[in-house]
C-alpha cells in the first residue's frame, strides 16, 4: 500500500461524507431518463456500423490499406461492445428502459467470458469487495503481486512476463478468473469441479472462436487467412486496450490495498472511502472516455456503479470538490504517466518487499 496522501476522518466527517456521496448518486439516479437512452443506442449504431465497415473491408484485405483500417475499426467496434456497452449494460445503468436487450440481468457481451461470471466476480466481488487482499480477486487477479502485502514466492520474478501474457490473452483471464484455479493447486477444488465450471466458458469460447476464425474467414473464399488475420489482431488490440485501462484504474502508486478487518462494522462512508483510495482515474477528451467506457473515471464507477457511465465526467467534478473539501486526494493523471505507474508497480513487487504502514481511514 502505498502512503495515503488522504487524511483520517473523524467518524462525524466520515458520516457526512458518505451522507454527501449518497445524495450526490440519488441526484444523478433521479435525472436518468431519455437523453441516457439515446445515448446508449446512438452507441450501440455506431458500433454496429464500425463491425460492419470493418469486416466488409477485411474481405477486401488483400489489399494492404484495407487490411489495416478493416482491423483497427473492428478492433474499435470490439472495445465499444466490450467496454461502453457490454460492461455498463451489465452493471444495470440502463435497466430503467425495460428494453430485453439492455438488461443486465442478461446481457451476453462479444468477449470469451460468459457474463454470469462476469457478473459474479466483478458486479459483486469486485464492487463490493474492492481492494481487499484474499476477498477481492482483481488484487494481482490470481497471477501478481501488485501490492507489497501479497505474500512473495520466488514465481513472482517471472510476472513482468505473466503480465505482458496477461495482457494479450486478457479476455481470457477473464474468462477464467471465476474458475478460481489456484482452489484447485491447495486442493479446495477438484477436476471434476473444474471441468464442470469451465462447461459454461467452453461453450460461450467454441462459439466465438468459430465465429472469428472460421465462419468470417470462410465467407471471404480466397482470402481466408487476410481475414482471419484481422479477426486475430482486432481482438488483439481489444485486450490490450482493455488491460490497459483496467490497471491503470487500479494498481496506480497512490492505489491502496486493504486488509479484510475493514469489513468490521464498515460503515457506507468507510464503502465509499475504500472506493475512492482503491482507484485511478485517467485524464483524457470526449472519445478517450467513450472508448475506455468511462473506466478513465474508474473513481464515479466505484462510487457509483449503477449511474450510467456517460455521466461520469460531469459528477467527477462534484467528486473532487467533496474531496477537496474532506482532504481527501483524488488520484488522476494522464494515460502515460499511469500506466508507467503500473508498469513501475509490476516491476517493483516481483521481488521481495516489506508491507508500508496502513493508512488509517478513521482518525482515533
Amino acid at each position: 500500500m502505498s502512503q495515503s496522501k488522504s487524511r483520517a476522518l473523524s467518524p462525524e466527517e466520515l458520516a457526512a461524507f458518505g451522507a454527501e456521496l449518497d445524495a450526490l448518486q440519488q441526484q444523478a439516479i433521479a435525472d436518468v431518463g431519455a437523453r441516457d437512452a439515446r445515448y446508449i443506442r446512438r452507441i450501440i449504431r455506431v458500433q454496429q456500423y464500425l463491425e460492419f465497415a470493418g469486416r466488409g473491408l477485411l474481405f477486401a484485405g488483400i489489399f494492404p490499406p484495407a487490411w489495416l483500417l478493416g482491423t483497427l475499426l473492428l478492433g474499435i467496434s470490439k472495445i465499444l461492445e466490450n467496454m461502453e456497452i457490454g460492461h455498463n449494460v451489465m452493471h444495470g445503468q440502463y435497466d430503467f428502459m425495460n428494453d430485453p436487450a439492455l438488461s443486465g440481468a442478461s446481457y451476453e457481451w462479444d468477449t470469451v467470458g460468459t457474463s454470469d461470471n462476469w457478473r459474479e466476480s466483478h458486479n459483486y466481488k469486485h464492487h463490493t469487495y474492492t481492494n481487499i487482499k484474499g476477498v477481492d480477486d482483481d488484487v494481482g487477479y490470481g497471477l501478481l503481486r501488485l501490492f507489497p502485502e501479497q505474500r512473495w514466492h520466488p514465481a513472482f520474478i517471472l510476472q513482468p512476463l505473466f503480465a505482458a501474457l496477461l495482457a494479450l490473452l486478457f479476455q481470457w483471464g477473464v474468462a477464467i478468473q471465476e474458475l478460481q484455479l489456484g482452489k484447485l493447486l491447495n486442493g479446495r477444488k477438484s477436476w471434476a469441479q473444474i471441468r464442470r465450471e469451465f462447461r459454461p466458458v467452453w461453450r460461450k469460447s467454441r462459439r466465438l472462436l468459430l465465429k472469428d476464425y472460421l465462419l468470417f474467414p470462410l465467407l471471404a473464399g480466397p482470402f481466408f487467412l487476410t481475414v482471419l488475420s484481422g479477426n486475430l489482431v482486432a481482438n488483439l488490440i481489444r485486450n490490450l486496450w482493455t488491460f490497459t485501462i483496467i490497471f491503470c484504474g487500479h494498481f496506480t502508486t497512490d492505489a491502496e490495498v486493504f486488509h479484510r478487518s475493514v469489513l468490521d462494522g464498515e460503515s457506507r462512508g468507510h464503502w465509499y472511502l475504500r472506493q475512492l483510495r482503491g482507484s485511478s482515474n485517467l485524464r483524457g477528451g470526449k472519445w478517450f472516455h467513450i472508448l475506455s467506457g468511462n473506466l478513465s473515471h474508474q473513481i464515479e464507477h466505484h462510487l457509483f456503479p449503477t449511474v450510467p457511465a456517460h455521466r461520469y465526467q460531469g459528477l467527477s467534478l462534484d467528486v473532487q470538490e467533496i474531496c477537496r473539501r474532506y482532504g481527501q486526494h483524488y488520484n488522476t493523471g494522464s494515460l502515460p504517466r499511469q500506466f508507467g505507474q503500473v508498469v513501475w508497480r509490476i516491476l517493483r513487487h516481483s521481488m521481495p518487499s516489506a508491507p508500508a504502514p496502513r493508512a488509517a481511514l478513521i482518525a482515533r
